[in-house]
């Protein structure tokens, strides 16, 4: 079969660093046409992979030789180019946080709707293997009724990570919206919901601005959380954690208690209540460090949508659910009050 022809919008880092090189490495796709409004950053990646240049999104929409798109941009653009590119008849891969409303995240579900065409948000977190292996045991029961959990997504920001350093986009609330609880925190807002198998119901959050200068988007934010059930727990998203990354979670269940990516061996660890440790090694994840995984497997789930005409892994739908709990902290802090979701 032909190959599915990819255009990427937005050659930041994210592009660079995991979208780009998973369609170079899909035997499936090929790159035909990138964008930037950097016009020297869209050439160097045109030229590398052999593709058009663009320094207009619309243009490269135009383009008939783009059979789907990545959206690598700034939050605040998700949503328009999402859209238009939908309508313009192209499958779509858009980064999260996939809007800066509710509103918008319909509208972008509805066009996909409209032009039959996929739309996933790229939640890398679901495709760990820790976290897969944890939802299954959850899932088969094996730590029984879970009571709650602890998680936390953080490193010393995006200015080691961005393409821009300190005059990145991430900074700049007018373009990003949201700070850490947007480029971390919602990406633990769709883990858990995804390892627990259920909906939050309740938030309450402090979300502050501490550690960063000239800034005025969060850079360290903490919630409470509860799920239909009742299960309750906290979510910490910081761009303050200065030394080492953490991207752990810890579930505490009736008969055990379920580490995950808290060990720098063993991936997950579960302590049983009769005293027994199981330790797996699974393979690390994907951290903005060298030497973490390479292949975040988003891509490759998003172009398999594609071929085999089935539902994204993570579609609109789930994209909206994980943005509600953020737009809900953001909320809670502001009102001062615990919101219902």
């Amino acid at each position: 079969m032909s190959k599915i022809r990819v255009g990427i919008i937005g050659c930041g880092s994210i592009a660079k660093h995991r979208h780009m090189p998973e369609y170079a490495n899909n035997e499936h796709t090929e790159i035909t046409a990138v964008c930037d409004i950097v016009e020297d950053r869209a050439q160097e990646f045109a030229e590398k992979y052999e593709a058009k240049a663009y320094t207009n999104y619309e243009e490269l929409l135009q383009n008939a030789d783009v059979d789907a798109v990545s959206v690598c941009t700034p939050n605040y653009l998700h949503a328009p180019v999402s859209i238009a590119a939908l309508q313009a008849g192209k499958h779509v891969l858009c980064e999260k946080p996939m809007a800066t409303s509710r509103e918008d995240a319909l509208a972008m579900i509805e066009a996909a709707k409209q032009s039959n065409k996929k739309l996933m948000i790229a939640h890398n977190q679901r495709f760990v293997p820790s976290h897969q292996k944890a939802r299954q045991l959850i899932e088969n029961g094996e730590a029984g009724k879970i009571y709650s959990f602890r998680t936390a997504f953080g490193h010393g920001g995006p200015e080691g990570w961005s393409a821009d350093g300190t005059d990145s986009w991430f900074f700049k609330k007018e373009q990003a919206f949201i700070g850490a609880m947007g480029d971390l925190g919602v990406h633990k807002t769709d883990l858990l919901r995804y390892i627990l198998g259920e909906e939050f119901v309740e938030v309450g959050a402090f979300v502050e601005t501490s550690a960063k200068q000239n800034t005025d988007v969060d850079d360290t934010a903490v919630c409470v959380l509860k799920t239909e059930s009742g299960i309750i727990g906290t979510l910490a998203a910081s761009w303050s954690y200065v030394s080492k990354e953490d991207n752990s979670t810890i579930i505490y269940g009736e008969n055990a208690i379920l580490r995950l990516e808290d060990d720098p061996v063993h991936s997950l660890v579960v302590q049983y209540k009769n005293g027994e440790v199981v330790k797996y090694e699974l393979g690390g994840i994907q951290t903005n460090e060298s030497g973490g995984q390479t292949n975040t497997q988003v891509i490759d789930q998003f172009i398999t949508a594609i071929i085999e005409d089935q539902e994204p892994l993570v579609t609109g739908e789930e994209g909206l659910k994980s943005l509600q709990v953020v737009l809900s902290a953001l909320e809670s802090n502001e009102t001062k009050r615990i919101m219902s979701m």
